[in-house]
């Protein structure tokens, strides 16, 4: 009864127009969230002008993630420091002068350095802007506005890769970090002049820096995302280097949450984490985050490598997602706040889980509508189970714990998307490899129909080359196939985990309450 009292209370702080606060709130989450993925596509362009290895590009990504992922949940901390409102002006206005210094780099070092740069200011953007949503509106609204804020967080990061394969294309790398510049600027005029400050959230007095807390953070986070970049490639446990990697991340974390309990000046609060709806919801987001970033990795990679798509066209292929998420966000938009979220977020997760499942029955013969129809299904999930599920796991939170909350999320749901991206790099590697251990077998003069496809094709081959070579030739070709056929299940298997996963956390949504709608 104390907290429902508490959250009807914090309705008296509601500013005059919320809608108002949506528009530097969407501008600066939608750049932010875009420039997470439009590099991606942009690398080996970035590569070649540093001269230096894919190895040593992938340092262009990681920096970003670790800087960002650093300052998410600390947002409270920086908020009571500074001002919530000046803390989100100062974050837009230092991930819009970083992006300029990013295209302008013209070492790998250079880069890296203003990438960290771009990944501090960008960090606090977005759970700053979903407390600020959130925080906004009446409970009652609150379903709507949160499918206003979901058109930013999750179309940017399908409009990336397409965006940033244009850009690359037909002007040059530098471009995808200069086109922030005069998005940035105006979300900052927007953001000093609109933004409402509640009482809660403006700048304390003697606020002390939790050094102890940050410095364990950093370690932490830094240590367990080099951990899941080069752990496939390391060949993860088999490699000492990563077994110790891994070893410290673990014990950076202990001590950066045992420093969070035992002290009485934090970084974050974790009380949080008693709330057992903000938990459930906090781990379905973190599962589909998991689901998302692998997905949006994993599907230009089968087009590129398998079906022979340009880097563009692979961008291109993430448009009916794009259409899917946008369908969804308006559905939200006109029924969330009339309907059980609960049945929303179960919708969402089976057509999301339904499209991973259907991708897995793909094959190299397919059309484009294969294609476009489950991932217009997957980005019509996504939109339609993200958006309800933040407000189920956010309702039972005062407006006070809404920015500390919002940070703690985003940093497990950044984690989950890391562990999504190794993980289906990991299992396209091994589920691969055993697939061509069990087709190998098949290669063999005793098999009538390997020896007949064998001989035709080395009797093709014989007019151009010797018997021998011809033969030669055949074989390499028919392994080759081989080597395809098997990365193309290796492919299927993990939409298909991934499908499967999405299916299986829906009875978790059986722990929410039914919640009251207007």
């Amino acid at each position: 009864m104390e907290n429902t009292a508490q959250i009807d209370d914090d309705e008296k702080y509601l500013p005059k127009n919320p809608w108002l606060s949506t528009m530097p709130v969407l501008l600066a989450c939608f750049i932010y969230v875009m420039d997470g993925t439009i590099a991606n596509v942009a690398l080996p362009h970035m590569a070649g002008s540093f001269s230096a290895t894919r190895d040593e590009s992938m340092w262009i990504l990681t920096s970003y993630l670790i800087s960002s992922g650093v300052v998410i949940p600390s947002v409270d901390f920086f908020s009571k420091l500074f001002g919530r409102k000046n803390f989100y002006v100062i974050s837009v206005l230092l991930f819009t002068i970083a992006s300029f210094l990013c295209g302008t780099a013209t070492s790998l070092g250079q880069m890296v350095f203003y990438r960290i740069l771009q990944g501090a200011g960008g960090g606090g953007i977005v759970p700053l802007s979903q407390a600020i949503m959130m925080e906004s509106f009446p409970k009652k609204r609150r379903g709507t506005a949160m499918a206003i804020f979901g058109m930013g967080v999750i179309i940017a990061p399908i409009i990336g890769p397409m965006l940033g394969g244009w850009i690359t294309d037909n002007w040059s790398w530098p471009w995808i970090f200069f086109i922030n510049v005069p998005l940035g600027c105006i979300a900052a005029v927007l953001a000093k002049s609109i933004l409402f400050d509640p009482p809660y959230a403006h700048r304390q007095k003697n606020v002390k820096i939790d050094g102890m807390g940050f410095l364990f953070l950093i370690l932490w986070l830094c240590t367990l995302q080099i951990f899941f970049d080069k752990g496939n490639n390391a060949d993860w446990f088999n490699a000492p280097w990563i077994c110790w990697l891994f070893t410290f991340s673990c014990i950076f974390g202990i001590c950066f949450f045992i420093s969070q309990i035992a002290r009485k000046e934090t970084l974050v609060d974790l009380s949080v984490l008693k709330n057992k709806e903000f938990v459930i919801g906090t781990f379905i987001q973190v599962i589909m985050a998991s689901v998302l970033y692998a997905s949006i990795a994993i599907l230009p990679q089968f087009l590129q490598s398998m079906m022979g798509y340009t880097a563009f066209l692979s961008g291109m292929s993430m448009m009916p997602r794009g259409i899917g998420s946008f369908s969804a966000t308006i559905v939200c938009a006109l029924i969330a706040d009339r309907v059980d979220k609960r049945k929303l977020v179960a919708a969402g997760l089976l057509f999301l889980g339904g499209a991973g499942i259907a991708f897995g029955f793909l094959n190299l013969q397919i059309a484009q509508i294969n294609i476009m129809i489950p991932n217009c299904l997957m980005g019509f999930g996504i939109g339609l189970a993200m958006i309800p599920i933040i407000n189920l796991s956010m309702e039972t939170l005062s407006n006070q714990q809404m920015t500390n909350a919002s940070g703690l999320q985003n940093l497990f749901k950044n984690i989950g998307g890391a562990i999504g991206t190794s993980l289906v790099a990991t299992m396209l590697t091994r589920f691969a490899q055993v697939h061509q251990n069990m087709m190998v077998g098949n290669l063999n003069e005793l098999n009538p129909v390997y020896a007949e496809h064998l001989k035709t094709t080395a009797g093709a081959l014989m007019q151009y080359n010797s018997q021998d070579m011809a033969t030669y030739m055949a074989q390499y070709s028919m392994y080759g196939q081989l080597i395809k056929q098997s990365t193309l299940w290796a492919f299927m298997d993990a939409f298909r985990i991934f499908g499967l996963l999405c299916l299986v956390i829906i009875p978790l949504l059986l722990f929410f309450k039914k919640g009251k709608t207007a």
